[in-house]
């Protein structure tokens, strides 16, 4: 895919632009550890970034308590993100480079609150033309809804778009919606199977002179 044919690249946020899933892990095992529960990081990440489910459900099946669980980690993630610089190396150089040359988004599955808290001093704001956190679709990753809701804001069509995605329920969401989709595997992701990936990069460096 070169620059003819890619009008718009689509972002992925935690992971790829910033490392912000660490804090996350952190934040669940914490909140799984009140009910006598220890969340594994391979559990973490096969079951929250691979397949977009609650790891809450390893623990229990109480909707009460599941909700009691997620009020509070979320509340632990943004104390946890709060005054920190987590932009991930070579991001902030690479889409300077890359905003002269095509349109950017970002898609996230993360909450509003918790994406303004990540973003509050990152200075990446500037690159991207429009923002789509969780409250702006109803299914989540790996469904296909934020990738057409993406698509549908940008007015270009499937062929000039390039996904940029590090797990698998990304993946599957950017391939749904007939997205050309690379992927940069993260240190919570790099185990996952990326065979449907059309490309796998070893960092986000590696883009402008892909994209040239």
């Amino acid at each position: 895919m070169g620059l003819s044919t890619c009008d718009y690249i689509f972002w992925d946020n935690d992971g790829v632009l910033v490392d912000t899933e660490g804090l996350y892990f952190q934040a669940s095992r914490e909140a799984l550890e009140q009910l006598g529960f220890s969340l594994s990081a391979e559990q973490f990440a096969d079951v929250s970034l691979a397949s977009g489910r609650s790891v809450f459900e390893l623990a229990t099946t109480d909707r009460q308590v599941m909700d009691r669980l997620r009020q509070w980690r979320n509340q632990r993630y943004s104390a946890l993100l709060a005054g920190q610089d987590l932009v991930l190396p070579g991001v902030r150089q690479t889409l300077a480079q890359l905003a002269t040359r095509t349109n950017m988004a970002v898609v996230t599955s993360s909450r509003r609150d918790h994406f303004d808290l990540i973003h509050a001093g990152s200075g990446l704001l500037q690159y991207f033309d429009f923002i789509l956190c969780r409250e702006d679709y109803r299914e989540a990753k790996p469904d296909p809804e934020p990738y057409l809701l993406a698509l549908q804001r940008s007015g270009r069509e499937a062929r000039q778009c390039l996904v940029i995605e590090d797990s698998v329920r990304g993946l599957m969401a950017a391939k749904a919606a007939g997205l050309e989709c690379w992927v940069i595997p993260s240190c919570q992701t790099r185990g996952q199977g990326f065979a449907a990936a059309d490309r796998i990069l070893g960092g986000i460096g590696e883009l402008p002179e892909l994209l040239s």
